[in-house]
């Protein structure tokens, strides 16, 4: 995809010659128009490709020979240059001409041009055939996309036709195979997936997945993406999974998940979709806790959920300007059935960046928080589901665990929060002292992260730099009547804590921390330790 900030692949208008005569056009039949205050506009152009202007009728001019009908063109290019640099110029599109397709159909590439229809001036028609090209080349179905300004018409002067010729991809089916964390894994996955494009020639993307986990978690999922379905206005996403994950070792169950995920509407700020699966918690070991056997079994998903996101930072591995914000909204229970999840989550993260003026210094603030509740009768005495409920800790940099609250630095995953002793058994190799992490439904972190250029010339150009962080964090229980125990004084009393230094390594794929975290507070039961801690992190 081409990069944002440069202009896309435009030829400058060229005007249709007489056919009798084709002469050029004569730049003293423009019309001139009202000065007002205009953008001006970086664009090469090619001279022995400008062939005139779009807004006057050619002259019937003596034949001219080559050299000089090029100076001729060049003095035209530059009195429009000219013009555009002091003011509008005004046109409009009258047609676009759509070539190179010969599988994907006519709707999906001019459903991203239409705003083309709005312009009013050469400078407005220019930015809007930039957006047009990067708008196609997201499809991810072209391998190239140039865009022609034509003149329009002789009979209607001030009119541009705008020539739109696509390449189709010649390799439509591709693959990759990475390793990668993630913010809900405790451990790195691998993960391979296969895509094929433009299937059916409506701009859609279909794709396979597969992902292991070395703690025995796995993944297959296949889904699809349509830009455009029955005329609207944002793509379309479905995708079947089917998900295994073992929590045995810090919760005591395992969990199977097989669903549904259709995306419902989408924006670059909003985004709406709804969830089906059916999901089953197990205990293979059979020593869970009370609270964890009372949720063993089968149970119905089905939710709705929202999620409000910006993102304003100038990058996502290492910000040093800039604020993001993330509001997610989720409500489940939206069947009948009485084996249907019902609860209501809510979960925010908010971020500032502050730069400092020397060595790339910058102050990351960020804070975040999250609360989950039952409802229907009796929600109060009732627990929460406990897939939904909020785990801190991992191995994850808070960096970039943007979208609530996730990691602590120095915590080990599912670290922290209300737990509750193991069944005991008859077994000489049980730990007596062993203890499942519930979760909580109240989460609440907050993070300072200062990071600065190393005075060496090798580690500023690889990018590598080092940072110096704090953080902190709680989780809390409010169901089965436990709000009435809570206060804001003891909440706080119990923040977890950690600070440290570090050296971070970027890369194209992940963000790479060697820490040496130091833990300022923790509870008896909390997995943490003061130490060198390596983790790898994608960006959210």
């Amino acid at each position: 995809m081409s990069n944002p900030d440069s202009l896309p692949n435009v030829t400058p208008l060229k005007s249709k010659p007489d056919p009798e005569h084709q002469k050029p056009l004569n730049t003293d039949d423009i019309d001139e128009e009202e000065e007002e205050d205009g953008d001006e506009n970086d664009v090469e152009y090619d001279d022995e490709e400008a062939k005139g202007e779009v807004f006057g009728e050619p002259n019937r001019l003596k034949p001219q020979s080559r050299e000089a009908q090029f100076r001729s063109e060049k003095l035209k290019m530059d009195s429009l240059l000219q013009r555009m640099q002091s003011g509008p110029v005004s046109v409009r599109v009258h047609d676009v001409i759509i070539k190179g397709n010969t599988k994907t159909k006519d709707h999906v590439i001019e459903a991203e041009t239409e705003v083309l229809n709005n312009v009013g001036s050469m400078q407005e028609l220019l930015k809007a055939s930039q957006i047009v090209n990067l708008r196609l080349q997201a499809l991810e179905i072209f391998d190239s996309v140039k865009i022609t300004l034509d003149s329009g018409p002789p009979e209607l002067p001030g009119t541009a036709n705008v020539i739109i010729e696509v390449v189709e991809t010649a390799s439509p089916l591709s693959g990759q195979i990475g390793a990668y964390t993630k913010a809900e894994a405790r451990s790195s996955t691998v993960e391979g997936s296969l895509k094929y494009k433009n299937f059916f020639g409506y701009g859609d993307l279909w794709d396979g997945s597969l992902a292991y986990g070395y703690d025995h978690s796995a993944e297959l999922s296949a889904g699809v993406f349509l830009p455009r379905f029955k005329g609207l206005v944002t793509p379309v996403t479905a995708r079947a999974y089917l998900l295994s994950q073992d929590w045995l070792k810090f919760s005591s169950y395992k969990e199977r998940s097989m669903g549904l995920s259709l995306g419902l509407f989408s924006t670059p700020y909003h985004d709406l979709a709804y969830n089906l699966a059916w999901r089953t918690l197990t205990d293979p070991s059979q020593m869970s806790s009370r609270s964890i056997r009372r949720q063993l079994g089968h149970n119905l998903l089905s939710s709705l959920k929202y999620t409000f996101k910006f993102d304003r930072r100038n990058s996502t591995m290492r910000p040093t300007r800039g604020y993001a914000f993330v509001s997610t909204t989720q409500i489940g229970g939206l069947t009948p059935d009485s084996r249907s999840l019902r609860f209501l989550r809510q979960e925010f993260d908010l971020r500032y960046v502050v730069p400092l003026g020397f060595y790339h210094a910058a102050l990351n603030f960020g804070v975040s928080g999250g609360v989950v509740f039952p409802w229907g009768n009796g929600f109060s005495s009732r627990p929460s589901s406990l897939p939904e409920r909020f785990f801190l800790g991992g191995n994850i940099s808070p960096v970039c665990a943007l979208g609530g609250p996730t990691a602590l630095w120095g915590f080990k995953t599912r670290g922290l929060g209300p737990t509750e002793p193991k069944r005991q058994v008859n077994n000489e190799n049980a730990d007596p002292s062993g203890v499942d992490f519930l979760g909580g439904d109240l989460a609440v972190t907050a993070l300072a992260d200062l990071s600065f250029d190393l005075p060496f010339r090798w580690f500023r150009e690889k990018g590598i730099h080092a940072h110096v962080f704090a953080c902190a964090g709680n989780v809390a229980k409010l169901t089965e009547n436990e709000y009435r125990n809570i206060s804001v004084q003891k909440f706080v009393e119990s923040l977890r804590s950690s600070v440290g230094v570090g050296l971070v390594i970027p890369t194209s794929l992940f963000r790479m921390e060697l820490n040496y975290c130091y833990i300022l507070k923790k509870l008896d039961h909390d997995r943490a330790k003061t130490g060198v801690w390596l983790t790898f992190s994608a960006a959210s």
